[in-house]
């Protein structure tokens, strides 16, 4: 690594220095060169020749110091920071290319769809239309506490009221993925966002879970019980699977036998349209004990799609999913969650979500006995931590039932 400082008019010094080889493309026609900032342009926009792909030593240059000494530390700290791997080529980047022309389309293929959506919507409605213009070098924190503040006050589409602290904290967390990336591909030097602080959330940050008792749970199961879509309220309540994995489920992943199930795979709703995902963490793939009840509706279920396969004739579609419509088709998950919400109505028992069946069995379990680290396994959390932070509210039952048992246990040996 080379450079040096030189005089320039008017009393002022500047630096030059080395900062290693990039990537570039030169035009075959007129010679210019051009750094590969963004995607390669293939085409030179000066005379319309082709480029060609190349690497090419770079050198920087900065100007408007006032003394010899300044420049030289400058200078000194700009080949420290390539020497230790820290240094980000200048660039005009805004953040809006960056977020919407280089990471959206970079992180596409490794998250989720449903997951892709959230960060594309943050993107578009909450970050570019107030900072999309800042130079992704030049952005600092107090500009993203601004955000938060400009959020907080009217960040919805109505414009006149503002999003609630959890909502901003989402915003925070794709800003921050986006440019912990932006370090990583040497966009930046350092995160901003690491100077800026998100809003708190009251209480421990959870939102206080609905959840059904077991005789409500009973008297849902039993008013619904015969209609199409009952079988799928009742597996997603007695096993505590997540609704796109009860609707990916399979026959073949099913031991009827065994009394087993496998939950390999998710459908997950991408706008009008269902794509098949994994499972939501790394121990989603999971093989979750059915009850005999389960078992006995799983096989009431798989006459029922028999009856309907003989009825269409060829009009049957055979995707292998155990709960389908009427003609095998797979059900749109948002459409399955529109179906429980009007069940619940009907049977005018408190509202909960359809993913709320997931929480009430869990409470349930939790107050039943069943140690936590099943429960864990069951639902297909990542660890143990999970589940205990997530099902808290259930854990003073729990402690009551211990302090009942030690005590009888301790004055029975008396």
């Amino acid at each position: 690594m080379q450079g040096h400082v030189r005089k320039r008019g008017k009393g002022s010094w500047e630096y030059i220095a080395d900062v290693g080889v990039h990537a570039a493309e030169r035009c075959q026609e007129c010679g210019r060169r051009f750094w590969v900032e963004r995607r390669p342009r293939q085409i030179c926009p000066k005379c319309g020749g082709r480029l060609i792909e190349t690497e090419e030593r770079r050198r920087q240059t900065k100007s408007g110091f006032a003394t010899q000494r300044a420049a030289q530390a400058a200078m000194n700290k700009t080949l420290v920071a390539i020497e230790e791997k820290t240094y980000a080529p200048p660039t005009k980047l805004s953040l809006r290319e960056y977020l919407k022309s280089e990471w959206l389309p970079a992180i596409e293929a490794t998250v989720r769809p449903s997951t892709f959506r959230s960060y594309k919507q943050h993107v578009e409605c909450h970050i570019v239309p107030h900072l999309g213009s800042v130079q992704l070098q030049k952005l600092h924190g107090s500009q993203i506490n601004a955000l938060y503040a400009q959020l907080a006050l009217c960040g919805k589409k109505d414009g006149k009221t503002g999003l609630s602290p959890l909502t901003i904290r989402h915003v925070h967390a794709v800003l921050h993925r986006a440019l912990k990336d932006a370090v990583r591909w040497e966009r930046l030097t350092r995160n901003p966002i690491d100077a800026a602080d998100p809003p708190s959330i009251r209480g421990d940050g959870n939102r206080e879970l609905k959840t059904w008792s077991a005789a409500q749970l009973k008297a849902f199961l039993t008013a619904t019980h015969g209609e199409r879509l009952s079988p799928i309220w009742h597996l997603l309540a007695m096993t505590g699977m997540r609704r796109g994995e009860a609707l990916g489920l399979r026959w073949e992943d099913v031991d009827i036998e065994a009394g087993r199930l496998s939950v390999r795979r998710a459908l997950i709703p991408n706008g009008a349209v269902v794509v098949v995902s994994e499972p939501k963490t790394a121990k989603g793939r999971r093989s979750v004990a059915l009850d005999p009840e389960t078992v006995e509706m799983l096989k009431r279920q798989a006459t029922q799609q028999l009856a309907d396969q003989v009825k269409k004739g060829d009009a049957w579609s055979d995707t292998g999913l155990v709960f389908t419509k009427a003609d095998g088709e797979a059900w749109h998950p948002e459409v399955v969650s529109r179906f429980f919400r009007a069940a619940v109505r009907r049977s005018l028992l408190p509202v909960i979500r359809l993913h709320d069946l997931r929480h009430t069995h869990a409470t349930l379990a939790l107050r039943a006995g069943i140690h936590p680290k099943v429960i864990s396994e069951r639902l297909g959390h990542a660890t143990i931590a999970i589940t205990l932070d997530t099902y808290s509210h259930a854990i003073p039952a729990m402690q009551e039932e211990a302090a009942v048992r030690i005590a009888e246990l301790v004055f029975a040996a008396v």
